[in-house]
């Protein structure tokens, strides 16, 4: 099972940017399907973002972050990537990375492997 830690969050004011970044542990991380997910107080998680396998071929994302954000896979590192530009106060969310099989997916139940988060806050 690969295991993630997620790095970068923090605060920045609204406009800023951040670069989160997910780190997986194992030899067959170029063989998953990533997702970012995020979790605002109060509110169920919601997905942001996800990178198919391999070459990263195939990239999804919400509406409310498409334009602003970019994911990213480097597979010699074993590390997901989202850079988010333009940040927003509803941005403010923990985020979560994700490992999955079934393809870059915005659906939670495809994925069967889950980072602790990171907090990002967006002031404005």
């Amino acid at each position: 099972q690969v295991q993630l830690v997620e790095s970068g969050g923090g605060l920045v004011q609204a406009g800023g940017s951040l670069r989160l970044s997910c780190a997986a542990s194992g030899r067959t991380f170029s063989s998953y399907d990533m997702g970012w997910f995020r979790q605002a107080p109060g509110k169920e998680r919601e997905f942001v973002a996800a990178i198919s396998s391999w070459s990263g071929g195939n990239l999804l994302y919400a509406d409310s972050v498409k334009g602003r954000f970019t994911i990213s896979r480097d597979n010699a590192k074993n590390t997901v990537y989202l850079q988010m530009n333009s940040l927003k106060p509803e941005d403010t969310a923990v985020y979560y990375c994700a490992a999955g099989s079934y393809g870059a997916t915005h659906q939670r139940y495809n994925y069967g492997a889950w980072g602790q988060g990171t907090q990002v806050t967006v002031s404005s």
